[in-house]
């Protein structure tokens, strides 16, 4: 079985302690270092490799948008899983655009860090139930810039102008019925457009669909 090798970043060492004790039961998953600030984080990735890197977003020196800014413009390809005691969607986003694969809330770390470390091993991505609502929360708020096409095209050459209005109301929080009614189409024919998008962009809900906006600027 590989082992997922992790490094934990956090200025606290009573989380980081907490932290070591719930993933050390897990047979796949194995501690190879700790930091207590930012610097210590890019320091140590430096001559060290990590499958997975769990990072406070407030500590000292370098916080953990510095850590993530710093990796992205060296072109490391390190997944990161962010931790923050702030969830708001502002951050989130800005996280996401700066290359992080996971987003938990600090208050239920414990809960979520194993299946968060599981599920962006296998490249995709993880945010809490609460993460998840702060974000479609703020999609709905702000849908116009569906309009606008990602830095590198991505959206003009692959999602149909259909499927576009589709997605603007997906993100709108409106149900199969309700886009149904507003685009005078069936609702079989919202599944299928939901369906192929799901596909064509490689996520796995309307979650994913809303977080690849994000990620390339769509929002």
């Amino acid at each position: 079985m590989k082992k997922i090798t992790v490094h934990i970043a956090d200025d606290h060492q009573l989380l980081i302690d907490g932290l070591v004790a719930v993933l050390s039961s897990e047979e796949n998953i194995t501690i190879v270092g700790t930091s207590l600030n930012g610097e210590e984080v890019v320091n140590w990735f430096d001559s060290n490799l990590a499958d997975i890197l769990i990072l406070d977003i407030n500590m000292p020196k370098l916080d953990g948008i510095a850590v993530l800014k710093s990796f992205r413009d060296r072109g490391f390809q390190q997944k990161v899983i962010v931790l923050s005691s702030y969830d708001d969607s502002k951050l989130i986003k800005e996280v996401l655009k700066i290359g992080a694969s996971g987003f938990l809330a600090k208050k239920c770390a414990g809960e979520s860090i194993v299946d968060s470390i599981n599920q962006v091993f296998l490249g995709k991505q993880y945010f809490s139930e609460s993460i998840k609502d702060k974000l479609l929360l703020s999609f709905s708020k702000k849908t116009s810039n569906f309009e606008e096409v990602s830095q590198d095209g991505f959206f003009l050459n692959t999602l149909t102008p259909r499927e576009t209005d589709v997605l603007k109301l997906i993100c709108k929080q409106m149900n199969s019925n309700e886009i149904s009614s507003n685009l005078h189409i069936s609702v079989n024919t919202v599944e299928t457009h939901r369906k192929n998008m799901i596909n064509k962009l490689q996520v796995k809900n309307v979650v994913g669909l809303a977080i690849y906006a994000v990620k390339h600027n769509i929002v």
